[in-house]
This record gives C-alpha cells, structure tokens and sequence, in this order.
C-alpha cells in the first residue's frame, strides 16, 4: 500500500510540474470576458489552441485524479489503530498515598516518607512553636 501511495506522489508533483509549465506556455489571449462571449470568441477559442487545451485539461484531470486517490488512500491507512497491536490495557491497582509509581516490570511500589510529615505529638499542655517565630 505504502508503495502505491509513494507513485501516486510521485505522478501527483509531475503533474503539477508540467501543470504549471503547460499554462504558462499557453499564449495569451487578452480582451478578457467581454471579448471572449462578443465576435472574437471564435477566434479565442479556435482551433489553433485545441491541442494545448485538451493536454492541459488531461494534465489537470490527472492532477485530480491523483491527489482524490492520494487522500483516500492515506484515510485508508490511517483507520488502523494501533492500540489494537497491543491487547487491552493492563489494570493495575490504585496507588496508596506515600507511594511512588510502581516500576515497570510489575514489582511492588516502593514505599516513600511523606514530604510534609506530622510533628509527633506533644507530651504537654503547650504546642510546639515554628522555629522562627517568637513565643506567644
């Protein structure tokens, strides 16, 4: 599929190439619309100029053509989960506080101190002051 999808880049960027030189290789017709509808629109879009304009709409046709085709298949390819590739989640049990991830490989978790522990509670009648701060 990748491969197929690589050619259709391929065919997409020369077709654009040559695109782009073909339309600037056409000779300019001027007058613009009004002229083009009026009595010279014969002579705009006579016969002299079929050849070009039907190798410029073919070239623009398979301009289209690939990058509709380039799109579709990239959807194509991008629907695959690749969730699916690995089976469903592992469940795991709900971490207790003051314990830190469990690492992989399924071990236990490591038991880690709290950061903010509790000062032990005091034996008399007075609590205990913070140490930067005057008594009361």
């Amino acid at each position: 599929m990748q491969l197929v999808i690589t050619l259709l880049y391929i065919l997409f960027v020369l077709a654009a190439i040559v695109l782009i030189v073909v339309i600037l290789l056409q000779e300019g017709k001027g007058g613009g619309l009004t002229d083009a509808l009026g009595t010279s629109g014969q002579a705009t879009f006579g016969v002299g100029a079929s050849g070009i304009n039907r190798f410029t709409g073919i070239t623009a046709a398979v301009f289209l053509a690939s990058a509709l085709l380039i799109h579709i298949l990239n959807r194509k390819v991008g629907e695959g989960s690749l969730a699916g590739e690995f089976g469903p989640p592992a469940q795991s049990a709900p971490l207790q506080p003051g314990t830190a991830t469990p690492p992989p490989g399924g071990s236990a978790p490591a038991q880690v101190p709290p950061s903010n522990p509790a000062p032990p509670a005091p034996s008399g009648g007075n609590p205990p002051q913070p140490p930067n701060q005057p008594p009361k």
